[in-house]
C-alpha cells in the first residue's frame, strides 16, 4: 500500500473560481482541519463569506463530491466523507531534451492496440470506452428517422465541408468554450485524427519539426511519424499544461513549424491549461505566425459544471486550428470529427476533399438531429459523473494495491490516469507481463518520440467499475511488486 503522503493541494488563480474553491476546501482536508464526518460550510454561507454566487460553491461542492472527498446529506448539507487512503503524490515534470527528433513510435503503438483487441482483456491500456455510456439506442432510432425522412439526402455525397446542420450545431456549441464560430468555419472530419492530420498536412512539410506536450498520446505521434515530420517535446506540468518558457525557448532554435497540443485534459496526463496562460500561448504564436493545432477532444469531460474555454477563444488572426469530435462522448464507432481551421481553412478542405471526399452523411444527419433536440447535454452531465467516479474509484485502488513510491496525477477532467512507478519498474516489461495475464497497459514510452518514460503507465478510466477491474488492479500491483523483488 501507498505511505507516502501528499503534498498540499494548490490551483493557480487562473482557474475556475469554483477549482479555487475546491482546492482550498480539499486543503483542509488533506491537513486535518476538517475531519472525516464533520459538516463543511453550507453553500449559503461560504457564498457570503466568499462573496461568490451559489452556483459557483455548487459546483465547488459537486466537484469535491466527485472526488469523493465529501458526500450530500438531504436537508443537512456537505459533510467530510471518511476514507481509509491518502491520496498518492503526483508526478513530476520531466523535463526531455531541447531539440527537434525523428519519430519511430508505430511498430510499439500498433503491438499496444493490437492488444486490446482481445475481448478477454481487462482494458486499461486503451482510451475506448465502454459501449454502454452512450445512447446507442436513442442515436439509432435518430438514424432511422432521418433515414426515413430524407433518404434521398441520406445516400448521397455530402463532400466537404460537410453537412449543414451538423456545422451549424458545431458553431452553436462552440460558444460554450468561449469560441465565436460561423457554419462557415468547420469542416467536418472522420474523426479527431482525419481533422489533426490534415491540419498539419495544411501547415507543415516532413522534415519540418512539430512541437508537442511530454509525454503525449501517442496517436500524435504516429501522425508525425506518417508525415515524416519530426517532433520537439515540450516538458509539460501534470496540472498547467506545457512549460511557456521552455516553448519560447525552443522556438527559434528548434525551428518549430506549427505546435501540436491537447490543453484541455490532456492524454495522458489530464493537464488543463489555464485560461490566462492559453491567452499567452496564443499571442506567443501569433506573434511568430506559427500555428497552433489544438486537439480539444477531451474539453467535455470535465468534472465540473462548466467546460473549460479552448485556446482558439483567444485566437484573434486565425492562427489557431481547433479540432474536435464526438467520439469521446457521443458515438465512437459514427467516426464524425471537425476542424475550425482559421486561415488555412482552405487548404484543409481541399486537402479533406482529396483525401477521403466526404466524411459519412447519415452520422452526420443523425448526430446534428441528437444535437438539437437537446439530448445531448444530459448525456453529457452523466457522463462527467461517471468518469469523475471512475477516476476516484481508481486512485483508490491504485492507492490500496501498488507499491510505495507510486505518483498518480489528479485530473479535473478527461479518462485517464498517469502512473509513475519506482524507477526499477520497467513499464514495457510490466505491460507484457500484465498481458499474460489478460490485463492491457499502455507503457510509458509510447507516449514520447524519445521513448521516455519507461517507469510510466497511463490507465483508461472509461469501463463502469466492477469486481473484476478492481481484482485485475490488485493483480497488477502484484505484478508490479514481485518485478521489485526481482
Amino acid at each position: 500500500m501507498i505511505r507516502d503522503t501528499a503534498p498540499a493541494t494548490t490551483v493557480s488563480e487562473a482557474h475556475p473560481l469554483y477549482e479555487q474553491i475546491a482546492a482550498q476546501i480539499t486543503r483542509l482536508i488533506e491537513e486535518g482541519t476538517l475531519r472525516p464526518g464533520e459538516r463543511i460550510p453550507s453553500v449559503r454561507k461560504l457564498h457570503k463569506h466568499q462573496q461568490v454566487s451559489v452556483t459557483t460553491v455548487t459546483q465547488a461542492y459537486r466537484l469535491l463530491e466527485s472526488r469523493g472527498l465529501v458526500e450530500a446529506r438531504p436537508q443537512s448539507g456537505y459533510y467530510v466523507r471518511a476514507r481509509q487512503w491518502v491520496p498518492p503524490p503526483e508526478p513530476e515534470m520531466i523535463a526531455p531534451a531541447p531539440r527537434a527528433s525523428k519519430v519511430q513510435v508505430s511498430d510499439l503503438v500498433m503491438e499496444v492496440i493490437k492488444a486490446t483487441r482481445d475481448p478477454g482483456l481487462v482494458r486499461f491500456g486503451a482510451t475506448m470506452p465502454s459501449p454502454e455510456l452512450f445512447p446507442t439506442a436513442e442515436l439509432t432510432r435518430v438514424m432511422g428517422a432521418v433515414g426515413r425522412r430524407f433518404p434521398v439526402q441520406a445516400n448521397s455525397y455530402d463532400p466537404a465541408p460537410g453537412h449543414a446542420n451538423l456545422r451549424a450545431q458545431v458553431a452553436r456549441r462552440a460558444l460554450e468554450s468561449g469560441c465565436m464560430l460561423s457554419p462557415d468555419d468547420v469542416v467536418v472530419t472522420c474523426g479527431t485524427t482525419e481533422a489533426l492530420h490534415l491540419c498539419l498536412r495544411a501547415v507543415a512539410r516532413p522534415g519540418d519539426a512539430i512541437a508537442i506536450e511530454s509525454p503525449t498520446f501517442f496517436g500524435i505521434l504516429q501522425i508525425i511519424e506518417s508525415l515524416g515530420m519530426r517532433a520537439c517535446e515540450i516538458p509539460t506540468y501534470p496540472r498547467e499544461g506545457i512549460c511557456l518558457d521552455a516553448l519560447a525557448a525552443r522556438l527559434g532554435p528548434c525551428r518549430i513549424k506549427a505546435c501540436l497540443f491537447t490543453l484541455n485534459y490532456s492524454n495522458p496526463l489530464g493537464s488543463c491549461m489555464p485560461d490566462d496562460k492559453k491567452k499567452r500561448l496564443v499571442e506567443l504564436l501569433t506573434e511568430r505566425q506559427i500555428p497552433l493545432i489544438e486537439d480539444d477532444i477531451y474539453g467535455n469531460l470535465t468534472f465540473g459544471e462548466a467546460r473549460p474555454k479552448v485556446a482558439k477563444a483567444f485566437d484573434r488572426e486565425g492562427w489557431v486550428l481547433l479540432c474536435d469530435s464526438f467520439t469521446k462522448t457521443l458515438a465512437p464507432g459514427y467516426r464524425v470529427g471537425w476542424t475550425a481551421p482559421g486561415r488555412f481553412r482552405a487548404q484543409v478542405e481541399y486537402l479533406k476533399y482529396v483525401c477521403t471526399s466526404a466524411t459519412a452523411t447519415p452520422p452526420q444527419m443523425a448526430i446534428a438531429s441528437f444535437l438539437a433536440t437537446g439530448g445531448y447535454d444530459h448525456h453529457l452531465r452523466k457522463l462527467r459523473r461517471f468518469y469523475a467516479g471512475q477516476v476516484q474509484r481508481m486512485t483508490e485502488a491504485v492507492t490500496r494495491y501498488f507499491p510505495s513510491g507510486t505518483t498518480v496525477t489528479r485530473p479535473t477532467g478527461g479518462q485517464v490516469l498517469w502512473i509513475g512507478l519506482p524507477e526499477a519498474v520497467d513499464s514495457l516489461q510490466l505491460y507484457r507481463r500484465a498481458l499474460a495475464e489478460k490485463i492491457s497497459i499502455a507503457p510509458g514510452p509510447v507516449f514520447s518520440a524519445k521513448k521516455k518514460f519507461k517507469n510510466y503507465i497511463r490507465l483508461n478510466c472509461g469501463n463502469p467499475w466492477s469486481p473484476r477491474l478492481d481484482e485485475a488492479l490488485a493483480k497488477l500491483g502484484k505484478i508490479i511488486v514481485n518485478e521489485l523483488n526481482g
